[in-house]
């Protein structure tokens, strides 16, 4: 890597007091315990919505924004990721129901305790995210074409998704600024990647509901996002505590112990 000079302003981890150094490594512990919950849970929520619950594919990513063309929510969700919410006999009464036209006169003795049993611990109406699945009128509205996420829902996804990931890569990049990697451009790049990914990913939920190719923009947002917090995570936890001290800095530490000597 090409040599540049050092900034005046900047302090290499080396130069930080040890009680920052610990505070960072905390913060940065504690974010990389959330990132691997979130990415878990995206797992979750849209591996299996092509039927394949052993993968995360395209598939999946176009189903859940502009859904499968065919069928109903409910039915997509029976046959995809909540599939292993429900015995597969229990699962094919409901799938029966839907195929036969939703009659209401079935619902109560044949569907609704299958429901009350085994999705209303999630589908109770409290978590806005999830359908309600409370009563014969809130799983008809699952029943209707599946068209995907909702934009009202998605718009409500969106804006906590880029406010909390916006403060999630700000103090991420603020600790790896103290790190010393060189050509700065490089540095700097790493540190503006995953705001454009950002960007990139959610505005793609929105498009790939009008073109299914945009899904692999959604795939390539999330990848990038992932690979720029694993860059400035590892980088800064190993500068921080592991690495010697690049020789720039080592011959500024040198430059003001002679000074005031």
């Amino acid at each position: 890597m090409s040599e540049s000079p050092v900034h005046r302003l900047y302090h290499h981890f080396s130069e930080l007091p040890v009680s920052l150094r610990c505070l960072y490594t905390a913060v940065l512990c504690i974010l990389g315990m959330g990132y691997l919950m979130g990415i878990v849970y995206l797992w979750h929520s849209y591996a299996a919505k092509d039927g394949n619950p052993n993968s995360l594919s395209y598939e999946d990513v176009v189903i859940a924004y502009s859904g499968t063309g065919k069928g109903s929510r409910l039915e997509a969700g029976l046959r995809g990721s909540m599939s292993v919410m429900l015995p597969k006999e229990e699962a094919d009464v409901i799938l029966k129901w839907l195929a036969e036209g939703t009659e209401r006169a079935q619902f109560e003795p044949t569907i609704r305790p299958i429901v009350d049993k085994r999705c209303m611990a999630c589908h109770d109406g409290s978590n806005p995210n999830l359908p309600n699945l409370n009563g014969f009128d809130n799983v008809m509205k699952v029943t209707e074409a599946d068209t995907g996420t909702g934009v009202f829902t998605l718009v409500r996804v969106s804006h906590i998704h880029l406010f909390g990931l916006t403060f999630v890569f700000f103090l991420v990049g603020l600790i790896f600024s103290h790190a010393y990697v060189r050509p700065v451009w490089f540095k700097a790049a790493v540190m503006v990647l995953p705001f454009v990914a950002l960007v990139l990913d959610v505005s793609s939920w929105y498009f790939t509901k009008l073109y299914h190719p945009f899904g692999y923009v959604v795939i390539a947002g999330g990848g990038l996002l992932a690979l720029s917090f694993t860059f400035m995570w590892v980088v800064s936890i190993w500068q921080m505590w592991f690495a010697r001290p690049p020789a720039a800095i080592a011959r500024r530490q040198a430059g003001e112990r002679h000074d005031v000597g």
